[in-house]
C-alpha cells in the first residue's frame, strides 16, 4: 500500500529542517479518541480547546494533547491529568510537570511568559515541579490527521512502552506526517522522523546524557526551518553533539536563500548558507489529499567557520 510516508521514503526526501516550530510546548493529557484538530475535536471541552488556542496564539507556545500508549476507548473523564511544559531554547531548556483535576486551570497561565522560557507562573498556578525522570518520547499517533501517524506511530509507541522505557506518550499532530513515525524528544525539543524503536532508544539514551543524535533528526523546534537546518549542518560538520552547545544567533535573508549564524558556547561562529528548493517529483504531501505538490526542502549550500576562540590551558 502506497502512503505519503512510503512515497517520501522511496524518494529519499531530505528530513532536516522540517520540525514543527515552538519555543515552548504545553502538553495536556487527554485520553480517548482525537479528531483532526484535537484541541477542539476530542473529549476535551471544545470551548476550552478554543480558549487555549486563542491564549497561546503568537506567544511561541504550542499546545498538544498526550495520552498513554494503548487502546483509546472512552473510559470517562480522568480524575487527574498530567500536564507538562517544556522550553527548548539551548542553555535554558527545561521540562516541568504537574497534575490537574480541572484542565481549565491552564487558562490562568501566562502564555507570553511561557513562550519566553519563564516557568514561574506555570509552577505557581499548577504547583509544578522540575521533571526528574527520563526524557519524554512523544510519538505522533493522530490518525485522524493522517493515517500514517496511526499505522506507523501507534505500533512504535506501543513497542517503546512495552520495552520498559519511561516517558513514552502518544501525542497529537507534530507536522510532517509524510515522515512518519514522527517523534519529539523533550526537554531539548529535537524532532525525529522515520523513527524505528532501536534508533529511538539510542536517541533517548543520548538525551539522558544531554546529547543529540543527528541521524534522522528533523531539527530543534526552537528555531525556524533555516535555523534548524543550519544547526544540524554545523553539528555534522564539527562533530558537536552536546545539546546546549549550539545556538542560532541570527538569520539573514529571505526565501529562497538565507545566511544563518550559528554560535558555539566556546565562542566559535559559523555562517551557514541555506537554500529552499522544491522536493521533486510532485507527490501527495498527506494521505488525506490526492493533490500533488512539491514540498519545500532545505539544502545546505555552505558551512564556513568565522572565528575560533582558543581555550586557555587550565
Amino acid at each position: 500500500m502506497s502512503t505519503c510516508s512510503s512515497v517520501s521514503r522511496d524518494l529519499d526526501e531530505p528530513i532536516a529542517g522540517t520540525a514543527a516550530t515552538a519555543k515552548t510546548w504545553l502538553l495536556l493529557e487527554q485520553p480517548g479518541p482525537w479528531g483532526a484538530k484535537a484541541l477542539t475535536s476530542s473529549h476535551l471541552d471544545p470551548a476550552l480547546g478554543r480558549a487555549l488556542e486563542a491564549a497561546a496564539k503568537g506567544t511561541g507556545v504550542r499546545i498538544a494533547l498526550i495520552r498513554r500508549p494503548g487502546r483509546h476507548a472512552d473510559r470517562g473523564t480522568p480524575a487527574a491529568r498530567q500536564v507538562y511544559a517544556a522550553h527548548t531554547t539551548p542553555a535554558n531548556a527545561w521540562l516541568h510537570g504537574a497534575t490537574v483535576t480541572d484542565p481549565s486551570r491552564l487558562l490562568d497561565l501566562d502564555f507570553a511568559a511561557l513562550g519566553r522560557g519563564d516557568h514561574r507562573v506555570f509552577d505557581t498556578v499548577l504547583q509544578a515541579t522540575p521533571h526528574t525522570g527520563d526524557p519524554l518520547a512523544l510519538v505522533c499517533t493522530n490518525g485522524k490527521r493522517d493515517r500514517c501517524c496511526a499505522l506507523l506511530g501507534r505500533p512504535l509507541a506501543a513497542e517503546l512502552d512495552a520495552s520498559g522505557l519511561e516517558g513514552v506518550w502518544e501525542v497529537t499532530h507534530l507536522g510532517g506526517h509524510r515522515f512518519s513515525p514522527t517523534l519529539l524528544v523533550l526537554p531539548y525539543g529535537y524532532a525525529y522522523g522515520r523513527a524505528q524503536a532501536p534508533a529511538v532508544k539510542e536517541v533517548l539514551l543520548h538525551a539522558r546524557e544531554g546529547r543529540i543524535v543527528v541521524e534522522g533528526c528533523r531539527g530543534n523546534s526552537a528555531w525556524e526551518r533555516p535555523g534548524q537546518t543550519a544547526e544540524l549542518a554545523v553539528r555534522s560538520a564539527v562533530g558537536e553533539y552536546a545539546a546546549d552547545a549550539l545556538s542560532v544567533i541570527r538569520t539573514e535573508g529571505a526565501a529562497p536563500r538565507w545566511t544563518v549564524t550559528v554560535g558555539h558556547t566556546d565562542g566559535r561562529l559559523w555562517h551557514v548558507v541555506v537554500a529552499q528548493g522544491e522536493a521533486l517529483p510532485p507527490r501527495a504531501e498527506s494521505c488525506g489529499t490526492s493533490v500533488l505538490g512539491s514540498p519545500a526542502r532545505m539544502d545546505v549550500v555552505a558551512v564556513r567557520e568565522l572565528a575560533t576562540t582558543t581555550a586557555l590551558a587550565g
